[in-house]
């Protein structure tokens, strides 16, 4: 693969930019990347571990001179940190992010970026339940979805790019408008999020069943509920703040299946049961088919699974 860009700024330094790092340097991708993170102990640790070429202690420090500026940050600071570097940036630059809401990072970060910078929202579909500048690995996007969401009359040229170094790090793209990416991604990841912090809860309020019974005797379902509620808070608080509207509808045609569920078991409704069960196995078979998990039974699953 060649280079996509001289220079790429990454700001904010957890699993994502730090995976991008050892993706593009995998690849070849930039001539030289950048970063920046608000804790001076993240910049530390960035530093020791010899991630990214060159770590700055300021975010408008990172991105001067760069091709491209990343915003890596929780989609909550997002609008706060395009303010901040929008003076730096250099004219022709591309800025991207890798948020998992979309409509509001482009509403917040749009207005502050000046005439001639090119703004290509993207949004990596893949991670793990670990954070921070540690957890970052060259093959976290292989075969893995990234989504590219670029607002209405965007310079194709920069889109492309921005694709480009994304095929590049390993992963499969795909173009969507910002509504429709997060009316999708509700379904897929933030209501599986808030329903796992929700059974999460659940254990640890039901004082009838020790804390010691759940972790002994945690089957699969639970253990998986727990992997994802152990994800970062800040970045999960952020991401339902910003996607209200699509995260409530999924939420409240959740509770109606629910309640339809809670009926056929008290009705010993048999049929309505194997019948609801019989097509959500398929929607599994489906995500093995399409590459995106594997049927292999997970216990002892690696940090990186």
């Amino acid at each position: 693969m060649s280079q996509i860009y001289n220079r790429v700024a990454l700001i904010g330094l957890g699993l994502i930019a730090s995976s991008m790092f050892h993706a593009i340097k995998r690849a070849g991708l930039a001539g030289e990347v950048t970063g920046y993170a608000r804790s001076e102990e993240t910049r530390d640790t960035a530093r020791e571990i010899g991630l990214c070429d060159r770590v700055c202690d300021s975010a408008v420090e990172a991105v001067e001179g760069a091709d491209l500026v990343v915003l890596c940050v929780p989609v909550g600071v997002m609008g706060a940190v395009a303010a901040e570097i929008a003076p730096a940036l250099k004219p022709g630059a591309t800025v991207s992010d890798v948020g998992s809401v979309k409509a509001q990072v482009i509403a917040a970060v749009a207005p502050h970026l000046p005439d001639g910078v090119h703004f290509v929202p993207a949004h990596p579909v893949a991670g793990t339940e670990h954070s921070g500048p540690r957890s970052g690995f060259a093959e976290l996007f292989d075969n893995r979805w990234t989504l590219i969401v670029p607002p209405p009359g965007s310079d194709r040229s920069a889109v492309e790019r921005v694709e480009a170094l994304w095929q590049g790090m390993g992963a499969l793209t795909d173009e969507m408008d910002a509504e429709h990416h997060d009316l999708v991604l509700a379904v897929t990841s933030h209501a599986p999020h808030l329903i796992a912090y929700t059974m999460v809860g659940v254990a640890d309020d039901l004082r009838r069943v020790t804390d010691t019974e759940v972790i002994k005797y945690s089957a699969a379902g639970f253990r998986d509920f727990t992997r994802i509620a152990a994800s970062d808070p800040t970045m999960w608080r952020d991401v339902f703040l910003n996607n209200k509207e699509a995260t409530l509808e999924i939420l409240g045609r959740f509770t109606e299946e629910l309640f339809a569920l809670q009926r056929a078991i008290r009705t010993g409704d048999g049929d309505h049961l194997h019948a609801y069960f019989t097509r959500t196995r398929a929607i599994r078979r489906g995500i093995i088919e399409a590459g995106q998990d594997t049927d292999a039974p997970n216990f002892g699953r690696s940090n990186r699974g």
